[in-house]
Order: structure tokens, then C-alpha cells, then sequence
């Protein structure tokens, strides 16, 4: 059937499509080519394939007579696949050529759909310029693949901030592993928050499992690990907060099921065997093996100096300390997390990352400093307005108003408005509180005065 409309699947119905199909229902197989267009010849004359017959040519051509899944938008849903699926069935004679489509949401950007005649058109590996590969994962699975997404910088953000979270998790539980067991050979024994903690655990994984078989639910998998990792802080803050080390096994299983899942989804590379590598592809083992040794001598050695620094009151050797915890060591990839009364928590972590943060923290205190100097000069301003205030004599308070008033009494307090007019007695009452008020400050500078209180 030729169709020179170039609206090929349009089942609308309207007067001039009616004139060129024997049915609303039909869509074209063969299109005739206008001119500039590719054609080959035919019964028909000159043409080209329609857009459905093109797609199943290619699926045929490399699948075969039928195929498991066959993706595409969602806008493809209909009258597109429709068609292709009823022109493939009657060419290969069965009524299974596709046994699952997965139809995607679209692709937005802050909002607008992505296109280059808006001139918000970006590729991947522009995309990449600003954001890892893992970045834009997680991203994209925080959000479910049939609905649209919208790349903008909240929705990125928001994937920062996520594989910051799981990150912070999994160098605290590296950090716990590296802690020598108390009990050599014995096993942990658990107590009633490593059950419950054991219990969440397994309920989270037969969420996720559930959370998968429904329609590949990523954005509910990441949440549901975000609600388990949730659980694991409040654990390790709760052991903590009573001297006790949490168990490790248990979070080494919970952090391990974490990676694995994170495997899954192509956000952590395969010779990762716990948590977000450092220092890129195929060297995260060999240097975490390689440095941590060291670093847990340095920071051991530096505990130690800033004991004795403490004990002895030498400033200066604790400065040196903070220097390499803030300064030096965020330069190498290394972070030292300083906890009153407890060991030093050691963590490599991308040099990027840290940087960044070292100069957020600096912004941070640089406001605060902002804040607190223009929190004193507003003190410093209130309290000179205040004694100038105090300065004045009450007899003295209301002469210079006279825009206001006219006539005073002999202490001062106003009798009559600008216009001549007495004042009522609420006025006056009102006044009169004022005057009262002042005559109080007055009395409390001379007081301050003869004290010597002021300058």
C-alpha cells in the first residue's frame, strides 16, 4: 500500500486521509518517495519502506521470527509498535513475535524536553564533563525507567548526594573491619540491636527482590537501601555512644549485599570487593592494602603526640596536628576523622571529593565569621544608639519635636500639638510614660557615669 502523506501510522480520521486509505485502520508499508528522497523501484513505481517495515526488517533480519523484549519511548507505544507488530506476525505467520515490550520514559532537561532546536541538547560524554559515570547511574536509577526523567541540577544533586551517603557508610564500615577483634576466636555474641538490626536486614533484601520482580522498580531498590544503610548508622552510632564496637560481621554482610547489588546496577566496578573503589579501575585492592598500613601508624603516632601536646599545653604541636588533618593529608585522598574519646577514624577517599569539601567547610566558616562580625557590629551600633539615648536629659526628650508639639511644661512635656491645640489626656498619659521611662535611663547613665562604667 503506498502513502505519500508522510504521516505513516496516523489513524485519525479526516476527509483527506479518508480520500487515500480504503480503511482508518490501514498504515503504510511502502511509501512513495518525494523527490531528494531515497527510492527503489516497484509495482507501485518509485518508493521507499514506511517507518513500522523499516523496524521490523531490521528486528527479522537479526532476531528472527520472534524476540523476548524489544524497547523504545513510550511515545512508540502506539500506533508504532502496534503496527509492527501486526505486519511481523502476518509476515512470519505466529502471534508471538514479541513477548515483552519495554517502553521508556522520555529524557528531559530542567523540565523541557531535550531537543537541539531548544538548544538544551547534551550528550553523554558532555554529561560526563561534569558528573562520573556512576553519577549519572545512580541518577538514573533513582528514578523508574518507564516514567521521564528530568536532568537538572536538583535531579543530580540528589545523586551526589545519595553516593555520598552509601560512600560514608562504607568507609565507616571499612574502618570498623580494620579494628582487631576483642575476643580472638570466639564468635560475636549478639544482643538484642544485632538482631533487630539482622532481622531489617533481611527484610530489606526481600523488598528489594520484590521491588525488582515488580517491573524492574529501581527507584524503590534505592530506597529501600537507603533505609537500610539508615539503620546501620543509628546501630553504629547507638554502639558508639556506649564505648561498645559494633559487630562486624554484620555490617561486613550488609555492606558486602550492598556492593553486590550496587554490581548489578554497573554503579561499582567488579574488582571492587567492598564499597566504591579508590583511586580508579583495578587499583581500589592494591591501594587501600598498600597505604592503609601507614596511615593507621600516622594516625596512632599523631593521637599520641596530641595527648602529650594537651597535657604538656602546647598549642602550637595541636595546631600542627589540625594542619595535617584539614590542610595536608586531603591533598593525598586521605580524610582523619577526629571523635572525642575514641580512635581516629582513617578513610581514603577521592582527592576530588575532599578537596571539595575542605572548601565547602572553609565557605561554611567563612559565613559564620560574616555572621558573627556583623552580629557584633549591629550589638556595637544598638548599644551606642542606646547610649546616646540614655544621654538625654528627660526635660530635654521633646523640645527638639516641634513639629509635633508647640507648648511644654516647666519639665519639659508637651501641652499643646504644632497647632495650638491641647493635648488630650490620653495623649498626655501616653507622654507622660515616655517622659517617666527616660527619666529612668537618664538616671542609670549618671549612675554608669560616676562608676566610671563607660568611656
Amino acid at each position: 500500500m503506498a502513502d505519500s502523506s508522510g504521516q505513516q501510522g496516523d489513524l485519525s480520521i479526516s476527509a483527506d486521509r479518508l480520500s487515500e486509505k480504503r480503511s482508518p485502520n490501514d498504515f503504510a508499508l511502502w511509501k512513495a518517495s518525494k523527490p531528494g528522497e531515497p527510492s527503489w523501484p516497484c509495482p507501485w513505481g518509485k518508493g521507499r519502506p514506511g517507518w513500522h517495515i523499516e523496524c521490523s526488517a531490521m528486528a527479522g533480519t537479526l532476531l528472527g521470527a520472534s524476540m523476548d523484549i524489544h524497547g523504545g519511548g513510550f511515545d512508540l507505544r502506539f500506533p508504532h509498535h502496534d503496527n509492527e507488530l501486526a505486519q511481523s506476525e502476518a509476515y512470519f505467520e505466529n502471534d508471538c513475535w514479541v513477548r515483552y515490550f519495554l517502553h521508556t520514559g522520555h529524557l528531559t532537561i530542567a523540565g523541557c524536553k531535550m531537543s537541539k532546536s531548544l538548544k538544551n541538547f547534551i550528550t553523554i560524554k558532555d554529561a560526563l564533563k561534569k558528573h562520573s559515570a556512576r553519577q549519572l547511574r545512580l541518577a538514573f536509577l533513582m528514578h523508574s525507567w518507564k516514567d521521564t526523567l528530568d536532568y537538572s541540577s536538583n535531579t543530580m544533586e540528589s545523586a551526589l548526594q545519595y553516593e555520598k551517603f552509601l560512600n560514608e557508610f562504607f568507609l565507616n564500615v571499612k574502618d570498623i573491619l580494620r579494628a582487631p577483634v576483642d575476643i580472638t576466636g570466639q564468635f560475636e555474641k549478639w544482643g538484642e540491636e544485632e538482631a533487630e538490626l539482622n532481622k531489617n536486614f533481611y527484610d530489606k533484601k526481600t523488598a528489594i527482590h520484590k521491588a525488582l520482580c515488580d517491573n524492574v522498580d529501581t527507584r524503590t531498590v534505592m530506597e529501600e537501601m537507603r533505609a537500610l544503610v539508615s539503620q546501620c548508622n543509628l546501630y553504629m552510632a547507638a554502639r558508639k555512644a556506649v564505648r561498645k564496637r559494633p559487630n562486624q560481621a554484620l555490617l561486613e554482610n550488609i555492606a558486602l549485599y550492598l556492593t553486590h547489588m550496587l554490581k548489578i546496577f554497573g554503579a561499582v566496578e567488579e574488582d571492587s570487593s567492598l564499597g566504591f573503589p579508590v583511586g580508579g579501575p583495578g587499583t581500589s585492592l592494591s591501594l587501600e592494602a598498600t597505604v592503609m598500613p601507614y596511615l593507621q601508624v600516622l594516625s596512632e603516632f599523631r593521637e599520641g603526640v596530641r595527648k602529650i601536646a594537651r597535657e604538656q599545653k602546647v598549642p602550637e604541636i595541636l595546631q600542627l596536628s589540625d594542619a595535617l588533618r584539614d590542610n595536608i593529608l586531603p591533598e593525598l585522598g586521605v580524610r582523619f576523622e577526629d571523635h572525642e574519646g575514641l580512635p581516629t577514624v582513617v578513610k581514603l577517599v577521592d582527592r576530588n571529593t575532599l578537596l571539595k569539601e575542605r572548601e565547602e567547610k572553609r565557605r561554611v566558616e567563612e559565613e559564620k565569621r560574616k555572621k558573627k562580625e556583623e552580629a557584633a557590629r549591629r550589638k556595637q551600633e544598638q548599644e551606642a544608639a542606646k547610649l546616646a539615648k540614655m544621654k538625654i536629659p528627660p526635660s530635654e526628650m521633646f523640645l527638639s519635636e516641634t513639629d509635633k508639639y508647640s507648648k511644654f511644661d516647666e519639665n519639659g512635656l508637651p501641652t499643646h500639638d504644632m497647632e495650638g491645640k491641647e493635648l488630650s489626656k490620653g495623649q498626655a498619659k501616653k507622654l507622660k510614660k515616655l517622659f517617666e521611662a527616660q527619666e529612668k535611663l537618664y538616671k542609670e547613665y549618671l549612675q554608669m557615669a560616676q562608676n566610671g562604667s563607660f568611656q
